[in-house]
């Protein structure tokens, strides 16, 4: 914003593109704005405008309730954990990004395979039951490993 206002200014005083551009450099050194961009506010500001302020961008807005989309997110995986990050998208009409950064960033989820594998300490004691039922399948009856089919998935 400042180095706006700085263009603006140098508009004001009838500088040229390539002094404002210098003189850009010498105050703000590294942290000045590109080439182009100083063009186009120097272009745009030549033109009468006097906003500081960024023109609207065009495009698909953020969600706007986030945090019910996650409580979302979060009920079909309970349910089935193996839903694509596409399939999800596609559920509840959002874009796939969307959809993976709520996965990985706000459930703390990695994909492994074709799903997700739960990581948070909740979610590992929800795993640890099922365990002790197998281990006790397992001491009751001496065959029940040999009922156990296993392949490779690829």
């Amino acid at each position: 914003m400042e180095q706006k206002a700085n263009i603006k200014f140098c508009v004001k005083l009838g500088k040229t593109f390539s002094e404002t551009y210098e003189l850009m450099q010498k105050v703000y050194g590294d942290d000045c704005s590109a080439r182009l961009n100083v063009y186009n506010w120097l272009k745009r500001f030549k033109t009468g405008r006097e906003d500081l302020n960024d023109d609207d961008r065009p495009g698909r807005p953020e969600a706007s309730n986030r945090a019910e989309l996650v409580k979302k997110v979060r009920e079909i995986i309970a349910v089935n954990g193996n839903f694509t990050v596409r399939m999800l998208a596609e559920e509840l009409n959002s874009s796939t990004g969307t959809i993976w950064k709520i996965l990985t960033d706000d459930l703390a989820k990695r994909k492994v395979c074709a799903c997700f594998v739960p990581h948070h300490e909740d979610q590992k004691i929800a795993r640890v039951e099922p365990c002790k039922d197998i281990i006790s399948t397992a001491e009751n009856d001496p065959d029940f490993f040999d009922s156990i089919i296993t392949s490779d998935e690829t």
